[in-house]
């Protein structure tokens, strides 16, 4: 990869890092904007959050909102997408025996918030089996939509799954359900840079993104889109000064879920100035080479673990994670042992009864990293138990 790139980046270089999926990590003219915003909270706190500070958060969602393609006054900053759907879920008018359709793949705290409120009132998660390895893009929409019933009230679906590492159609899913008219919520958490996004082509009616993952800004930056014709539906989960506000904006949406009281909301500012680094460095061709990097190691991984791949190795699925089957009976151990004694940040990650290895692939990443694990990998299984084949 690019040396000046993997330079701006403020990663232990002793580390190799291939989890950059789980929280992101900041490039240094990111960070530095950042700590700029925070010193200039703490020197004047009274005018940075009741007055300058909300001019900075219409710039920094414009920012966001032209570069996921939707309308600025239909997106709002939140701390991260879990935040995001417990918003949407709590007021979600669900009755008894009502359905959320979803997949068996979703992102486990986004699963447990749906469960949550539908065993509140009655209603039903119906998780549609996956049954691996994935074939076309077409068979996965076909046998998501055998859950579909009379009573299904909303479609939730990962845009690229967490454990798993995949791609889904949702732009396929998402113009079905528009045609049976049923509202649509994609949790993108991993999608920002990682894919093109246009909001407004999607069809997707409600939209999470993280923008500290693969966008680069720092923790806790991440955005909840919903388009006008449900925004009234949806409380805040704060109620706060927007709440019939003394002084309310054109938009109740922006007042009740931006003005949640007194917190540092400086990562959220530093959006334009992630774009922007972005912009500089053409990160569509950055992506394109992790996308590379990801494919091309992706069989041999799944060789030393003696595993199948989930999916095709191809564009249709694969981005710049990639989750392989692993047989150990101690996943936390053995990502322990892999960064204890290996150096190597990776997630060895359970989801239902299943347990997968993941690694992703940033701009600092080279095939050396690569190397190193699947080195770290043969010796494991050639010195302990912990990896089954």
């Amino acid at each position: 990869m690019n040396t000046h790139l993997s330079s701006q980046f403020l990663l232990n270089p002793n580390i190799t890092f291939l989890n950059f999926g789980s929280f992101g990590a900041c490039v240094k003219p990111v960070f530095e904007r950042y700590q700029q915003y925070q010193l200039e909270l703490e020197q004047e706190p009274v005018q940075f959050i009741t007055v300058k500070g909300l001019e900075y958060l219409k710039q920094s969602r414009t920012a966001l909102a032209n570069y996921i393609g939707c309308d600025a006054d239909d997106v709002v900053y939140v701390t991260n997408p879990s935040y995001a759907v417990n918003t949407i879920a709590k007021s979600f008018d669900l009755k008894k025996d009502d359905e959320i359709l979803t997949t068996d793949l979703e992102y486990g705290a986004c699963d447990k918030t749906w469960s949550y409120y539908c065993k509140k009132v009655g209603a039903k998660l119906i998780r549609v089996p996956t049954t691996f390895p994935l074939t076309t893009k077409e068979d996965f929409v076909a046998n998501f939509f055998k859950g579909l019933s009379p009573k299904t009230k909303m479609v939730f679906i990962n845009h690229i799954t967490s454990s798993t590492g995949i791609r889904l159609p949702v732009e396929e899913i998402c113009a079905i359900a528009k045609s049976k008219g049923l509202i649509t919520f994609v949790d993108g958490a991993h999608a920002p840079a990682q894919v093109p996004l246009n909001l407004q082509t999607l069809q997707a009616d409600i939209y999470t993104g993280a923008c500290h993952k693969w966008m680069m800004t720092p923790k806790g930056n991440s955005f909840l889109y919903v388009k006008k014709q449900y925004q009234s539906l949806f409380d805040p989960l704060v109620i706060s000064w927007g709440y019939e506000s003394a002084f309310p904006s054109h938009s109740q949406f922006l007042d009740y879920h931006q003005l949640n009281g007194t917190r540092d909301f400086s990562a959220f500012l530093t959006t334009p100035t992630a774009i922007q680094f972005m912009q500089e460095n053409n990160w569509h061709l950055v992506a394109a080479q992790c996308r590379e990097l990801v494919k091309a190691n992706a069989h041999n991984i799944c060789s030393i673990l003696n595993a199948e791949p989930l999916a095709p190795i191809s564009d249709d699925f694969l981005v710049q994670l990639y989750s392989t089957p692993i047989k150990t009976a101690e996943p936390e151990k053995l990502k322990s042992l892999l960064y204890n004694q290996y150096k190597i940040e990776i997630p060895v990650m359970r989801h239902a009864d299943k347990v997968y290895l993941r690694y992703s692939i940033q701009a600092f990443n080279t095939q050396q990293d690569l190397d190193v694990l699947a080195s770290a990998l043969k010796d494991i299984i050639a010195t302990t138990s912990l990896i089954e084949l």
